[in-house]
């Protein structure tokens, strides 16, 4: 990897940890514990996400491009837990608001197999701005390698939707996986990744 910048923006940070989707499957747990702890330590958050890089930042979501944003859940009083910042792969838009994968209900290593999954929906090979995923639940519903996108179904309500849209770039997705952004509230994310783990 290349020597970090003194300052380095959001996009030195994506540049130098670009994590290879193929290679990373491949890897161990352990792995992916050093990754996640290498890139908490370079100062990731979501407020500096939102921060920089302005014009990846969108109004509205198109179905299968990948997101960031913040979220207020309306029951949020009812739920266990929840996620402030949610990673998400939106698949149908609903009245008020759309459905989505949010991939932060999964441990590290299964966001990676399950975006290795999904990537069979892409439109095209071209891993550019026109790339997304074309895919419904219908889809993937009842199929066993899909099985582990069941915890990350979430409804997401427009006017609880608190910022604007981050939009991550395709050939940034594997990267987006690991970056310790999750941001669970009322539950530890070991407690969520469990829960997870156990309903799949």
């Amino acid at each position: 990897m290349a020597t970090t910048p003194k300052n380095p923006t959001m996009h030195d940070v994506f540049e130098r940890n670009k994590y290879d989707l193929k290679t990373s499957l491949k890897k161990s747990r352990a792995w992916y514990s050093q990754q996640v702890l290498l890139l908490g330590k370079q100062g990731i958050t979501p407020q500096r996400l939102m921060r920089e890089d302005l014009s990846s930042l969108k109004s509205r979501i198109i179905p299968g491009n990948l997101y960031m944003f913040a979220y207020d859940p309306k029951l949020k009083a009812t739920l266990p837990y929840y996620d402030r910042f949610p990673l998400v792969f939106p698949y149908a838009s609903v009245p008020g608001g759309f459905m989505g994968l949010n991939m932060h209900y999964l441990p590290y290593p299964l966001r990676i197999r399950l975006l290795d999954n999904l990537l069979v929906f892409k439109n095209n090979d071209k891993m550019d701005g026109t790339t997304r995923l074309k895919y419904s639940w219908s889809l993937i519903a009842n199929v066993a390698k899909f099985r582990m996108a069941e915890p990350c179904i979430k409804h997401y309500l427009l006017p609880h939707v608190k910022t604007a849209f981050k939009k991550v770039d395709v050939n940034d997705w594997a990267t987006a996986m690991l970056l310790p952004v999750e941001r669970f509230i009322k539950a530890p994310k070991e407690k969520v990744w469990k829960d997870s783990q156990a309903s799949i």
